[in-house]
């Protein structure tokens, strides 16, 4: 049974994540729409919230001619048509969509033809992939140019474009100025970019913002020489495609931004790593809707009061970010932090870079894939997670198996269960970073179950309906709140 109070938050943030979850019928209207459709919200005492759309019909409403329920995943001529469209946004960033990239090619990685792309993308956002691609460049392009001193060669490629004449004659066709128009003046006494190495760009969020919570989180985990986080900032190592560098990462309180700075390296693979460290940082959340619901239960009160911006930190990659809860089974942050280091020395290649603390890349599921568990278990893993390790490596490297923000959390956990040694915890402890589903909640975990009073995994899923659709923030919540205690 849906809980008309999470519906209505879940709807009220046009989440896409949601989309498909459930439907929402309009009774001053007698429409029924999808919970990402971008009329103005209806009144709460106006809604009512249905499973299918076939109970939204049997209620005698009628579909929405906007966002057109017929169209939501599970529901379109072409199953899950918005994910379809967002996982394209996605791989747009991951740099799978180049200007040169023929869309049959695009298409055939989701198992579509191209003609049902076109479609998808243009009834999904309203423009063409062409269109869609171009857009997101200039906006990219504009954002360099004003926060960069790159070159504006290195600025087109980075962007996305194949030469810089077409960057020039886009951007003057788009915003009625050159380029050029948009450089920033250089401050006295700055350094020139010639003689720099790196580059720095701001990621803005909506506050508040729980910076000291997530640094804590991930320095908690941070797996040495690929990862380092100081009293301020986060660092890593990268490897993206054939590009590699590092980045660091600090807060921007007074901007309500983070501000990215990344080795020039990277540049070719720009979109790529900004969309990333979004989603590692949880900066698209909205901790106005999901913090207004949790602190609503007295059990998460205090908390949510606590901390009002607390983000539930994503993953970089999410070979890296599986692998990670593999080795954390049964066994404490500190010691799967041990074991993680261990294998990244083990499996992953050296990095030169001027910092100290990061020396080395994270391991390639396309080299523990040919691993033998002897290879593993020497490291201290035991032989039954070794063969875990293996098989979830082959998956990614042999069977297509992705782990990534906008694919269908519910198949990804049946997948993920399938494979030996993954259960339901380590699985939704998966999506809820990796897939960056908000609605996660790995009843198994003994954290949760204690601090409901003590309960079984199914009166912990009984009691979690009223956390809904934000269980991977309320289990967050409980996780910091024994921690605190603890301390």
């Amino acid at each position: 049974m849906i809980d008309p109070a999470a519906a209505y938050n879940a709807m009220s943030s046009r989440d896409p994540r949601f989309d498909g979850v459930f439907y929402v019928g309009v009774t001053s209207t007698g429409i029924y729409c999808r919970p990402i459709c971008t009329v103005k919200a209806p009144k709460p005492q106006n809604c009512r919230f249905f499973e299918s759309a076939e109970a939204a019909e049997k209620a005698a409403f009628r579909p929405c001619l906007r966002c057109r329920p017929e169209l939501a995943p599970g529901n379109a001529p072409v199953d899950s048509a918005h994910r379809i469209a967002q996982l394209i946004v996605h791989r747009m960033n991951e740099g799978l969509t180049d200007e040169g990239a023929n869309l049959e090619e695009i298409a055939a990685q989701f198992g579509i033809s191209s003609r049902q792309l076109r479609r998808i993308v243009q009834k999904e956002l309203g423009v063409s992939p062409i269109e869609l691609m171009q857009t997101r460049r200039l906006l990219l392009a504009k954002q360099l140019l004003t926060e960069t001193k790159l070159p504006a060669t290195e600025i087109a490629f980075a962007s996305g474009f194949s030469s810089l004449r077409r960057f020039n004659d886009a951007f003057s066709a788009r915003y009625r100025m050159p380029p050029t128009r948009l450089r920033k003046e250089s401050a006295e006494g700055e350094t020139d970019w010639k003689l720099s190495d790196t580059s720095t760009l701001q990621l803005g969020y909506r506050p508040p913002y729980d910076w000291d919570g997530i640094l804590a989180f991930l320095k908690g985990r941070a797996i040495r020489e690929v990862e380092h986080v100081a009293e301020d900032r986060y660092a890593r190592t990268i490897r993206l495609g054939k590009h590699s560098g590092w980045v660091r990462v600090t807060h921007l309180a007074g901007k309500h931004a983070l501000a990215v700075e990344f080795t020039n390296s990277l540049s070719p693979v720009l979109p790529a790593l900004l969309g990333r460290l979004r989603n590692l940082f949880d900066l698209s959340a909205r901790p106005d809707v999901i913090a207004a619901h949790l602190r609503k239960d007295p059990l998460l009160r205090e908390g949510v009061k606590r901390n009002p911006g607390l983000r539930v930190p994503g993953a970089f990659d999410g070979f890296e970010m599986a692998l990670r809860a593999i080795l954390g089974q049964q066994i404490t942050v500190k010691a799967a932090t041990t074991l993680s280091c261990r294998f990244a020395e083990a499996f992953g290649d050296e990095i030169e870079t001027p910092l100290p603390e990061l020396s080395r890349l994270s391991p390639l599921a396309s080299r523990v894939a040919v691993a033998t568990v002897d290879d593993v278990a020497k490291l201290g893993i035991v032989s039954a997670r070794a063969k875990s390790i293996i098989a979830m490596a082959r998956a990614f490297h042999m069977d297509g198996l992705q782990l990534e923000p906008g694919a269908n959390p519910e198949a990804a956990v049946e997948r993920l269960v399938a494979l030996p040694g993954i259960g339901p915890w380590t699985a939704h402890y998966i999506a809820m970073r990796a897939l960056r589903w908000p609605d996660a909640f790995p009843k198994e975990d003994i954290a949760v179950r204690n601090a409901l009073g003590r309960v079984s995994a199914k009166e912990a899923e009984r009691l979690s309906q009223r956390w809904r659709p934000w269980r991977s923030y309320a289990v967050l919540h409980l996780w910091r709140s024994l921690s605190a205690q603890a301390a």
